[in-house]
């Protein structure tokens, strides 16, 4: 049987895969996303696809962080609120040199340190533990505001789901934030219009989502959450917003299962989990669209 390597890499025909290229990244992570919940029947796939370039662009792009040196200091701290998309994370930081890919094999499983929420328990390059919604973001205002008063260069970076956007906490969060002025610190919200079970606007609707990051005093930008050139200028452009005294938040517009069509905004699969014909022509897909 080939290694897990081998079969989720089979798509490179050998040749090495180019994880300094975002969108390499991204489809990687997609493949690992689907290999992942079909091996270990998780679910939460519908998430992770449609964050993938977001995360792809942080860890190839963005991100001061050194996978030889997962702790040091004047490292950038990138915190997944959406936790249940973790291993999108995992998927980035061992495609990128934290950990072996293997180990992506034992995501969900019994005893694995690669829980189905992403946790920091021994893994290198996870700042924090999250899970329970709402709770990244006023972690990551904490962690922002003690590098202000330490005078530390490093910057903060939250990605948060819009389902969670209705818990109170991150407004809270996004106050104190705008407060404190930590214009050392960037939100990005995965908006993929959809949340647990329904679409957002039949949940609890949030627009106009940009005006109101904006009336509580954030630098505000919305960009297409799949271009990779666009999320990379837009995460210059809140960089080269410090100065400022505002937080930035780049409200990321996504498709909930992109890249295998038949997850594409298909609310079952924020729970389903991929096996038999359905596993078969997701790869199917996702190895025709490799870039």
């Amino acid at each position: 049987m080939d290694s897990y390597e081998n079969t989720v890499h089979r798509a490179f025909r050998g040749q090495p895969a180019d994880t300094s290229d975002p969108r390499v990244l991204a489809w990687l992570i997609r493949r690992n996303g689907i290999e992942m919940a079909h091996l270990s029947r998780g679910s939460h796939i519908g998430s992770v696809l449609s964050v993938a370039e977001i995360i792809a662009v942080l860890y190839t792009r963005v991100l001061n962080v050194d996978p030889k040196d997962p702790k040091k200091p004047d490292r950038d701290r990138m915190i997944l609120s959406k936790g249940h998309a973790g291993s999108a994370v995992y998927s980035a930081l061992a495609e990128t040199g934290f950990f072996p890919v293997e180990e992506l094999k034992n995501h969900y499983g019994n005893g694995s340190l690669l829980s189905g929420h992403v946790s920091h328990k021994g893994v290198p390059g996870v700042e924090v533990s999250t899970g329970a919604l709402g709770h990244g973001l006023g972690i990551g205002t904490g962690m922002a505001l003690g590098a202000k008063m330490d005078g530390a260069s490093w910057r903060t970076y939250v990605v948060l789901g819009d389902g969670e956007c209705d818990e109170g906490a991150v407004w809270e969060a996004a106050l104190q934030a705008a407060q404190y002025r930590l214009d050392n610190l960037t939100a990005v919200v995965d908006y993929n219009h959809m949340q647990s079970l329904d679409f957002v606007k039949n949940t609890l609707a949030l627009e106009p989502f940009e005006d109101k990051w904006r009336d509580f005093g954030w630098f505000t930008q919305s960009v297409d959450g799949h271009d990779t050139e666009a999320l990379t200028a837009a995460f210059a452009r809140a960089k080269e917003n410090t100065g400022s005294g505002k937080p930035s938040v780049i409200l990321a517009n996504t498709v909930k299962g992109r890249g295998v069509s038949f997850m594409e905004n298909n609310i079952l699969w924020h729970y389903r989990t991929p096996q038999g014909d359905e596993y078969e022509a997701a790869v199917r897909e996702l190895e025709e669209k490799r870039p």
